[in-house]
C-alpha cells in the first residue's frame, strides 16, 4: 500500500507528537533520579536539572542502610501480591457468573453492583465498619476493603462476553462443570485481562496509603508508601530534620528524591513483563467462530 503524501506527513505528525508526550512523561522521572545522585552543593545552588552534578550515593545509602525502609518494602511487596491474587480471585468469581443468561436475578445483581460505583459510604461509616468487624490494626484490614473493584470487574465480564460461545457450549456437550471450563476454557483465554487486571491492583496496592493512614496506628503494618509519606513530612520540619541528622538542606532534597525513586522504581519494573499480554489482547480479538 503506497501512502499519499498526506498521510506519511500525517503520520510524521503522530509520531512526533507522541515523542513530546513521552518527552513530557519522563522529565519529571529524570529530574529526581539526577537530584537524588548530586552532591548537596549543586541541589543547594540549584544547578540539578537532568544531569547529576558532584556524582555520589550518600543518599541511596542513607537509605538502603535502614532497616525500617527495606522491612517496609518487603511488607509491602508481599501485600501488595497477596492483595493481587485475592483481588483477581474475587473479581473473576464475580465477572464469571454474570455471563451465563440463565442466571437469575441476573439484571438486579448488575444493578445493585453499579450503584456501588456512584455512592460510597464516605470515610467515617467506614472506619466504624472496620472498627466494628475488629479489623483495626490488623493486615485483613489492607486487603478485604479493596479486594474488589466494580470498574475491574466490569472490564473482565466484558472481555468474558467476547469469548464464542461455542467453547463453553463444546465443554458443557463433553461433560464439564461450570468451575471446570472457568478453569480450562476462559482462564486460559483471559490471560490479557487477568495481566491488565493485576497491574491495575499491584499499582493501586503499591501507591495506597490512604487506607493505612486510616485503620492502622502499628508502625510494622505501615506500607512503603504511608512510611514514605511520614518520612517526608519529618525532613520538611527543619526541627525533626536536626534531630535525624538531615540539617543539611541540600542532603534532605537528595533524601527525598532518593526515596521517592526507592518506592517508584520497583513497580515501574512490571510494565516490561507484562507488554506482551497487551499485545496479545489486541490480536485474541481477531478470533472467529
Amino acid at each position: 500500500m503506497i501512502k499519499s503524501k498526506k498521510s506519511k506527513l500525517q503520520d510524521w505528525i503522530f509520531v512526533l507528537v507522541c515523542i513530546l508526550l513521552s518527552v513530557i512523561c519522563l522529565v519529571p522521572m529524570l529530574n529526581l533520579l539526577a537530584r537524588s545522585l548530586s552532591a548537596s552543593e549543586a541541589l543547594v545552588k540549584r544547578e540539578v536539572y537532568l544531569w547529576p552534578k558532584g556524582f555520589n550515593l550518600d543518599a541511596y545509602a542513607m537509605v538502603l542502610g535502614d532497616m525500617k525502609y527495606i522491612r517496609s518494602f518487603i511488607w509491602t511487596a508481599f501485600l501488595t501480591v497477596i492483595c493481587t491474587l485475592v483481588s483477581l480471585a474475587m473479581t473473576t468469581l464475580c465477572a464469571y457468573p454474570l455471563i451465563f443468561p440463565n442466571l437469575r436475578g441476573r439484571g438486579i445483581i448488575n444493578i445493585f453492583i453499579t450503584i456501588t460505583m456512584f455512592f460510597n459510604a464516605g470515610t467515617i461509616p467506614n472506619y466504624l465498619l472496620m472498627k466494628s468487624l475488629n479489623l483495626l490494626d490488623s493486615p485483613l484490614v489492607l486487603i478485604i476493603p479493596s479486594c474488589l473493584s466494580v470498574y475491574n470487574m466490569i472490564i473482565m465480564r466484558s472481555f468474558f462476553y467476547g469469548i464464542p460461545d461455542s467453547y463453553r457450549e463444546a465443554a458443557e456437550i463433553d461433560g464439564a462443570s461450570y468451575v471446570k471450563i472457568l478453569w480450562k476454557v476462559y482462564l486460559p483465554l483471559s490471560k490479557p485481562v487477568l495481566a491488565t487486571l493485576a497491574l491495575f491492583y499491584a499499582v493501586g496496592r503499591w501507591n495506597g496509603y490512604s487506607d493505612a493512614l486510616m485503620y492502622v496506628n502499628d508502625s510494622k503494618l505501615f506500607p512503603l508508601q504511608l512510611l514514605l509519606y511520614n518520612v517526608l513530612n519529618s525532613i520538611n520540619s527543619v526541627e525533626v530534620a536536626t534531630l535525624e541528622g538531615f540539617s543539611s538542606p541540600g542532603l534532605s532534597e537528595s533524601l527525598k528524591a532518593a526515596i521517592v525513586m526507592f518506592s517508584t522504581i520497583p513497580i515501574l519494573m512490571i510494565y516490561p513483563g507484562l507488554q506482551k499480554y497487551f499485545i496479545h489482547g489486541v490480536t485474541l480479538g481477531g478470533v472467529k467462530e
